[in-house]
């Protein structure tokens, strides 16, 4: 019987979206006001999700401040208030898509959290635009 566990966070980071290979016309045509040169920020709320067996010992999936206090030392730590095109390493030479900042938040994560446990991460930009990685 599996079973799915969430946990929510929220941080807050600044970014460009901005490909360094095209002219600033295109930058701007494509990227439009995420162009900014800068930077533009976002609340992001982000929703870490954990599938798997509950084991008989606990009752749990995944202890919950197991999985917080993950999220918080991994992703939270290094992206809360930062600019993550200036800041982090991660998008050093990355454009900070939302797609992007998901698809690093679950490789950052899954590193850390028992493989044989589902991980899927939804990340909310906006109260309106959000991605979630693995799409399947």
């Amino acid at each position: 019987m599996k079973v799915k566990v969430f946990r929510k966070e929220h941080f807050n980071a600044a970014h460009r979206l901005h490909n360094p290979e095209w002219s600033d016309e295109k930058n701007q045509r494509v990227f439009g006001k995420c162009n900014n040169a800068h930077y533009h920020g976002h609340n992001y709320e982000l929703i870490v999700e954990v599938k798997g067996e509950i084991q008989p010992e606990t009752g749990y999936v995944m202890d919950m401040k197991v999985l917080s206090d993950i999220i918080k030392e991994n992703v939270l730590n290094k992206f809360d208030h930062k600019n993550l095109n200036l800041d982090t390493l991660e998008f050093a030479n990355l454009n900070p898509t939302a797609e992007n900042i998901a698809v690093i938040i679950w490789q950052l994560l899954r590193e850390k959290i028992d493989h044989e446990l589902d991980l899927k991460i939804k990340l909310y930009e906006t109260e309106r635009n959000f991605v979630e990685y693995p799409a399947d």
